[in-house]
């Protein structure tokens, strides 16, 4: 059974949201890519819209969007998800996951495409004396 963490980025006001997702509500993400929408009632946010931007497997290997698929991929990088260069020219061989979701996944990023009516706070009760 596929078990999740979802973090939600909200871009109006900067914040994130974790939240800890299995059964059927991760099963909405499975063979998912990057890039797609996906309700956000999966985490408890009715009305709204996910739009997958990333994520990372048990051991910390990032997702890719270059790379199809949902396996493990050795490239070579110059730069970007899963490699940063030290000096110009610089590449490196590294593992990256593909961009499709799967049973490896761990962690899943998300950010806000479309707001529903209620507002996040509200729906998730957090007060804004917490802030």
């Amino acid at each position: 059974m596929a078990e999740f963490q979802v973090v939600v980025a909200d871009p109006d006001d900067g914040t994130t949201h974790q939240f800890e997702i299995e059964g059927g509500d991760a099963n909405r993400f499975m063979g998912r890519e990057i890039g797609e929408e996906v309700d956000g009632g999966a985490v408890g946010l009715d009305g709204y819209t996910l739009e997958i931007t990333g994520g990372s497997d048990d051991a910390g290997r990032p997702m890719r969007e270059d790379v199809a698929g949902e396996n493990l991929r050795s490239v070579l990088l110059t730069g970007g998800v899963g490699y940063n260069p030290t000096r110009d020219g610089e590449r490196k061989r590294v593992s990256v996951r593909g961009r499709q979701i799967s049973e490896a996944t761990r962690q899943i990023n998300a950010r806000i495409a479309e707001r529903g009516d209620t507002s996040v706070a509200e729906l998730l009760g957090l007060d804004d004396a917490d802030e």
